[in-house]
């Protein structure tokens, strides 16, 4: 690093107020995911449209944030991370006003659209943080961001219920136009403007291939369920989504520039901590979509019949949890490595799920079950991103944890397709209304379980020595 920018980086405020900054941007960014949730069964008649388009308010906002993602990270690379990370909360600010202003589906789904972008602030936050704090306080700062992705979506969703119960629908938006507002200006004015940079070309034709087969392939998924896994838009769109990836991918591995480092990405360290993201994503989900269902459910149906703020605050421990366990996983880290902190994970969520399938009649055992949720959630988050800081070099870290972060949603939105087919599938008839049955429960934590062993069994292939590619300079205290 060159003089003139060490001194840069001395001058820079406080790095406990980089650190709690950056934290609050990345709890507004996964609260987007959470914010329609209390109106979602409603907007047909809000919006005076079918289902199938107001699904559309969900899936604007699940492919925006996978597509984006990578992106983001490999301009923060390029031109400045914290540019980047100003541009993505200007985004969600312009589309929150867009839904807040929008009478019709149309620019309600433009607004969400805009509102998924922000969700590349937490890979590029995690990457600021390896880039200006200290070294002896990037694990524990980095637990803590990664620690905002479940915990802004679980104490969001309480604070929408209730918004929405007490007002119009609308404040949602002005709510999160308020928030990415207050984080824009904090951003602005607390972190440091990036100095590590890659120089460099854009690679805009592969940026424009990675979003044109993501995106295929998360339309399958996402909307399989009701489109038909057989049909000819699921297969056409997913099939040709996988073959513009491969084509991609053929691509990348020949320019001098590209989009994403396939080389880095295959180390074995990078690769293994990718597929246990997907893994982790889908066991994180899975209990997202099936906890608050079989509360929400009526007692005749065998479920428990609270309401869905009732529901929210039963959920909402976990995110306190992975709070809590931030600064303990980022010692925790540093003292056993993050391998085995990531083991840990998995191993939470696996007690968490057999706990599920053996002990589920009585609210608190569902509670019970979160709060394990929360602890499994909270060390693999935290031990993800610290593997791949480990194995990539310095000028790679916002593309290379974009992508970890693209590989998270990946298993969200299989496990939001899957366990949602589940409970839809296995039904009885309760008042000329279908529910899901207690085996469609039990087969969601079944599901859930075996995503989380697939993670455990993934992680105990990782390798435990630090790459000897990624060499950290000493910064500041």
């Amino acid at each position: 690093m060159a003089s003139d920018d060490r001194r840069r980086l001395t001058r820079m405020p406080r790095q406990g107020a980089i650190v709690a900054v950056l934290a609050i941007a990345g709890l507004a960014s996964s609260f987007m995911f959470t914010l329609v949730v209390p109106i979602q069964s409603k907007l047909p008649e809000l919006l005076n449209a079918s289902r199938e388009d107001t699904a559309w308010v969900v899936t604007a906002t699940l492919l925006a944030a996978a597509v984006s993602t990578p992106i983001a990270g490999r301009l923060g690379d390029m031109y400045g991370k914290r540019r980047i990370v100003l541009i993505l909360l200007g985004l969600l600010i312009v589309g929150s006003v867009i839904a807040a202003l929008s009478p019709g589906i149309g620019g309600i789904i433009v607004g969400r659209a805009l509102q998924g972008a922000v969700t590349g602030v937490v890979p590029l936050g995690i990457s600021i943080m390896r880039d200006v704090l200290h070294e002896d306080r990037v694990d524990a700062a980095i637990a803590l961001m990664s620690a905002t992705l479940g915990v802004g979506g679980a104490v969001g969703m309480p604070v929408s219920a209730i918004i929405t119960e007490t007002s119009d629908w609308h404040v949602l938006f002005w709510m999160a136009a308020g928030l990415g507002a207050v984080v824009f200006v904090l951003v602005a004015l607390v972190v440091p403007a990036s100095v590590l940079r890659t120089a460099g070309r854009f690679d805009f034709a592969g940026a424009i291939g990675l979003a044109i087969g993501l995106t295929g392939v998360l339309l399958a998924v996402s909307r399989g369920n009701e489109w038909g896994w057989a049909s000819p838009a699921t297969l056409s769109l997913g099939l040709g989504g996988l073959a513009v990836l491969l084509v991609w991918g053929w691509f990348e591995l020949r320019i001098r520039e590209p989009l994403l480092d396939l080389r880095v990405a295959a180390r074995p360290a990078v690769l293994l901590t990718n597929l246990a993201s997907v893994a982790m994503g889908f066991s994180l989900f899975a209990s997202n979509v099936s906890y608050p269902q079989m509360l929400e459910l009526p007692a005749s149906a065998g479920g428990f019949g609270l309401t869905l703020v009732q529901a929210s605050f039963i959920v909402m421990p976990a995110g306190l949890v992975m709070m809590v366990l931030s600064p303990f996983s980022g010692r925790l880290a540093r003292t056993i490595g993050p391998r085995v902190l990531l083991i840990m994970g998995a191993s939470a969520l696996i007690l968490a799920y057999g706990y599920s399938l053996l002990w589920a009649s009585e609210v608190w055992h569902l509670l019970v079950a979160n709060l394990l949720i929360g602890v499994g959630i909270g060390f693999g988050y935290a031990g993800m991103p610290m593997l791949i800081m480990r194995s990539v070099p310095q000028h790679e870290t916002g593309a290379s944890n974009g992508l970890n972060a693209l590989f998270r949603s990946l298993g969200t939105s299989i496990a939001a397709a899957v366990v949602g087919a589940v409970l839809a599938a296995l039904t009885v008839d309760v008042g000329g209304v279908a529910v899901p049955t207690p085996a469609a429960f039990q087969l969601s934590f079944a599901l859930g379980l075996g995503a989380a062993g697939i993670a455990l069994g993934v992680a105990l292939f990782i390798p435990q020595r630090r790459d000897p590619h990624e060499a950290r300079p000493s910064m500041p205290r």
